[in-house]
């Protein structure tokens, strides 16, 4: 007699081997729109992110978080992180796509799309690996103002060959970039910062500092050299402070210990102290915060990217279970109020994607003043939305599984520990809806040419040509009486610009779907799949979402 206990019966596994770019519409659309160049290798390195391989990587490099090792076994300094094998596998195949560069060594139109696309379809599968990648790229545009570390450094950053060894520069072929702001004291207030840097001789741009104090987040310590905001004479400075010095010896930067993050296991995240650390100081003397915001302008974008992966990546997975789950005698998916879910989840994901390739084309033109408030006021704006939607979508999408999705075993756990970061990284919601208002009050003309901008896209929807005045009229209020509502008005830029791309960009069912229930009567919901969907073409939203 079998001593089986129960036939396993009406089970789904989570998706895998999917091509990921295959199965996106809305992204090939994109993609064929700025960049048809990219869509042979969109294809590939899709059907490479969906595949159990890559799948089996993600889940071992976060569940075999990077451990320090402080010295070695005769007790010398080493500072050194390890990492899993499937870590160094992960951030290879991103390299070798070209992707850690591509917006600045290619010089084709829709290079920006390009990235996006790509940086897209990674993020879905791991995260982590996303942080080294972002920060490096965000580096390039401030290093190349740099005439001595651009002709140093380009061909390394540049380069699609992984190099993971902890040599000086100039032994390594591939080189990361990191970035160190924020200190215990001050957090996003990085003028509270202390850490100070003292010349070794004159002084200047280009010379040599010593850098004594500490970062709170130094994220990822094993980089090959960090952008680094210390105080000087004349102010808060930037300094390129690599993990070695010219001499061949380590640099003083002392990592203290890992940070035990709720999500993002896979990536390390470090307290350091500096003990009279070699750097050179980048731009002007006490012009350090504009010169690393530059780099947080870029990362802020990914920040946005990798948030839309996450909700693309959870609707996905929700989607799959959702249609082979049988319950009550029919699959989730036929369900009435689960189709409610699944609706309200493929609009916010459609909606988050189409924003995210708006801003990368903008940043593509950014020298145009109209490119420019978007790049400018949009992307913070876009920041402090689409990442806080990243939070309570992927909660929702997980939700859809029962309790197997809040089982560690399975990649939703994963997508929902990971979702906070990019609203709390590069600045936490307050300070970008703060930045929206300060992007306003430094050029009002600008933003008052988006609003129209905006207006005009929404063509003769009455319902968003009404909030684009609506938000002029806002804009009028005083400094103080604007930043009390500063998250309402960073949401309500968004949620217009996001209606005006879909009416531009996607199917009217998806658009009309879209403006109906962000701006109609029912708009008010705050809870997902709290919509009316009786005059809404759920099937044809849904097979867009994810073609059976």
């Amino acid at each position: 007699m079998s001593r089986s206990s129960h036939a396993i019966s009406n089970v789904v596994d989570e998706l895998r081997d999917a091509n990921l770019y295959a199965v996106d519409p809305a992204l090939q659309e994109a993609v064929r729109a700025a960049a048809p160049w990219y869509e042979s290798p969109a294809s590939a390195y899709g059907a490479w992110a969906g595949s159990s391989e890559a799948i089996d990587l993600a889940d071992a490099c976060n569940r075999h978080a990077p451990e320090l090792h402080g010295f070695d076994a005769r007790g010398r300094r080493i500072d050194e992180v390890e990492f899993h094998p499937s870590w160094h596998l992960l951030l290879a195949r991103y390299r070798a796509e070209g992707l850690v560069s591509l917006p600045f060594s290619d010089a084709r139109a829709g290079r920006w799309t390009a990235f996006a696309a790509g940086f897209y379809l990674h993020g879905q599968v791991e995260a982590g690996t996303l942080c080294p990648a972002t920060m490096t790229l965000a580096s390039i545009p401030v290093l190349q103002k740099e005439p001595a570390l651009r002709e140093a450094l380009q061909d390394k950053l540049f380069s699609s060959a992984y190099d993971a060894r902890d040599v000086p520069l100039a032994d390594k072929a591939s080189i990361w970039v990191g970035m160190g702001m924020t200190e215990k004291q001050g957090g996003s207030d990085v003028r509270s910062n202390t850490t100070r840097a003292l010349p070794l001789g004159a002084g200047g741009r280009g010379a040599e500092y010593a850098i004594t104090g500490h970062k709170w987040f130094f994220s990822a310590p094993m980089s090959d050299a960090h952008l680094v905001v210390a105080r000087t004479e004349a102010g808060h400075s930037c300094f390129w402070v690599p993990r070695w010095q010219p001499d061949g010896s380590r640099n003083a930067v002392r990592v203290q210990r890992l940070k035990h993050k709720v999500g993002n296991r896979s990536n390390s995240s470090s307290e350091v102290e500096f003990d009279e650390a070699w750097g050179v100081l980048l731009g002007d003397e006490g012009r350090g915060i504009p010169t690393i915001i530059e780099m947080a302008t870029h990362t802020r974008l990914n920040c946005v990217l990798g948030s839309a992966a996450l909700i693309r990546q959870a609707l996905v997975q929700a989607l799959h279970y959702a249609r082979h789950r049988v319950a009550f005698g029919r699959t989730l998916a036929m369900q009435p109020l689960m189709r409610s879910v699944l609706v309200d989840l493929a609009l916010e994901s459609e909606a988050a994607l189409a924003l995210a390739m708006r801003l990368a084309r903008a940043f593509e033109h950014g020298d145009d003043p109209a490119q420019h408030a978007w790049k400018r006021v949009l992307t913070p704006a876009a920041k402090f939305w689409v990442c806080k939607r990243a939070v309570e979508l992927t909660g929702e999408a997980m939700e859809v599984f029962g309790g197997n999705g809040y089982i560690d075993d399975g990649v939703m756990g994963r997508l929902y520990r990971e979702a906070p970061v990019n609203s709390i990284w590069e600045g936490s919601g307050n300070v970008m809806c703060l930045d929206v208002l300060r992007a306003i009050g430094r050029d009002p003309a600008a933003a008052h040419a988006l609003l129209d901008e905006l207006g005009a896209a929404a063509g003769d929807d009455a319902l968003l040509a009404t909030e684009a005045r609506a938000l002029g009229t806002l804009l009028t209020l005083a400094p103080e009486a604007l930043e009390a509502r500063g998250r309402e008005l960073a949401q309500r830029l968004v949620l217009l610009a996001q209606a005006g791309l879909l009416r531009a960009t996607a199917p009217a069912a998806v658009a009309d779907a879209f403006v109906a229930t962000r701006f109609g009567a029912a708009s008010a919901g705050r809870v997902v799949g709290a919509l009316d969907t009786s005059g809404i073409d759920v099937e044809a939203i849904l097979e867009r979402a994810f073609p059976a």
